[in-house]
């Protein structure tokens, strides 16, 4: 169907079927804007090795069918490429997207998206067929750039590193990556298009926060669903990250867009030289355990008609410490979850004013051992107030896994608690 957009411009959802989406906004120029697509897709620690020793390489001084020239960047490249799939346990979907190989020893980069809320990674080598379970090395969240380890790898082929400073528009590229989660990489050829560009991203049915991206490449390359995490490559080796694209169809040309190969190595660096910052986390956030409501009122009785009426969760579905997002009914469902499928909103809530109201809490988690249940009001954390749910994942950010917290609720009978939290490693955000 189609939305209006802030924008007044008709923004396309692809909420239907297997394919998680979210919608695009690119600043063209001035105030031109186009609808797009992060370009991944879903079906219904430390200690990495790195090349040198200890830096991540630094950059270089089939639809339609690729010339003999571009069949020579697909050569190059794609011995390097990873299918990611993903499995999001607490939102009760997967995903899958394209990673690259830039260590032997099988460090990779991608697009955070690819593998936010996940519980599981799996990446299997193009090249090879061989499939090895991944963990998270760090991401940056504003930046969608994320770096993972193969477990137990060795000996992989790397992709060659090209630079982006040096990329002019009309430079012939290919965008290579897992289209729509086939399970196989494959190439699509065009032109830079444009530089520098700007996208602004918001969430549309999927479990990605909005997002805004600048200094991206332009390409008419088509990047479609599944691409994510993937090369945008010239003759010269990789020069982008492939991250979003539009919507393209017989009367719109294909507009991709990647992040430049030098801005993602400078984070993937950082990442890997364990220098944490107010953007970029190095392996996994704290996690509590719990599913909590929507809006911005401090009031639990607004969050939970606010949740009602977006039959849904969203907002902060695995940020920090909470869950995923759900289906919304009514009643209060059961003791604690293992996912968000038919997670009801509660019947009844602790008669308190402020605080974040919690949905229900994961089976085994922290909150769960602590005794938190759906319709509790979570408010405070050592100490801190807090209101909305923002302020609740504001408070669970400061701390890393394996830190021990006192957290402070209100039952639903009115019955005020204090207990020890110690968090858990929970889904990248």
């Amino acid at each position: 169907m189609l939305d209006d957009s802030p924008y007044g411009m008709p923004v396309r959802r692809r909420g239907s079927g297997n394919v998680l989406t979210h919608t695009l906004m690119a600043v063209l120029g001035a105030a031109l804007a186009a609808g797009l697509l992060l370009a991944f897709y879903s079906p219904g620690g430390s200690g990495a090795a790195l090349p040198g020793g200890d830096a991540v390489p630094a950059p270089a001084a089939s639809v339609p069918p690729v010339t003999s020239s571009e069949q020579g960047i697909v050569t190059k490249v794609k011995p390097g490429l990873v299918v990611i799939n993903t499995a999001l346990q607490y939102d009760s979907e997967a995903a899958a997207g394209t990673g690259m190989v830039i260590n032997a020893d099988g460090l990779i980069l991608t697009n955070n998206h690819v593998i936010e809320d996940s519980t599981k990674i799996t990446a299997t080598v193009a090249s090879t067929g061989k499939t090895y379970p991944a963990t998270v090395v760090g991401y940056d969240q504003t930046g969608d750039v994320a770096l993972l380890q193969l477990q137990h790898a060795s000996g992989l082929t790397t992709v060659p590193i090209g630079t982006s400073s040096s990329v002019r528009a009309g430079q012939a590229v290919v965008a290579l990556g897992n289209a729509e989660g086939q399970g196989s990489i494959s190439a699509t050829a065009g032109q830079v298009t444009a530089l520098n560009q700007t996208i602004s991203a918001s969430d549309e049915g999927g479990s990605t926060s909005s997002e805004t991206l600048h200094g991206m490449i332009q390409t008419n390359a088509d990047i479609v669903p599944g691409d994510s995490g993937g090369p945008l490559a010239s003759s010269a080796g990789v020069i982008g990250i492939d991250t979003a694209g539009n919507d393209a169809n017989d009367q719109q040309e294909a507009a991709g867009f990647a992040i430049p190969i030098n801005t993602a190595l400078s984070v993937a660096r950082q990442i890997a030289g364990g220098h944490a910052s107010s953007t970029i986390t190095i392996g996994y956030p704290p996690f509590i355990g719990i599913y909590v409501g929507q809006g911005t009122s401090s009031d639990p009785q607004q969050q939970a008609s606010a949740q009602q009426q977006n039959n849904g969760f969203g907002g902060f579905g695995g940020n920090n410490g909470f869950g995923g997002n759900g289906s919304a009914g009514n009643g209060q469902g059961q003791s604690c979850y293992s996912n968000d499928s038919n997670l009801p909103v509660p019947s009844t809530i602790a008669p308190v004013s402020s605080g974040t109201l919690v949905i229900g809490t994961i089976c085994s988690s922290p909150a769960a051992a602590a005794g938190v249940t759906a319709g509790s009001v979570i408010t405070s954390v050592n100490g801190q107030a807090v209101g909305a749910p923002a302020s609740l994942h504001t408070q669970i950010a400061k701390y890393r896994p394996g830190d021990t917290v006192s957290l402070t609720w209100v039952t639903p009978s009115g019955q005020h608690k204090t207990a020890s939290v110690t968090f858990t490693p929970g889904p990248p955000q």
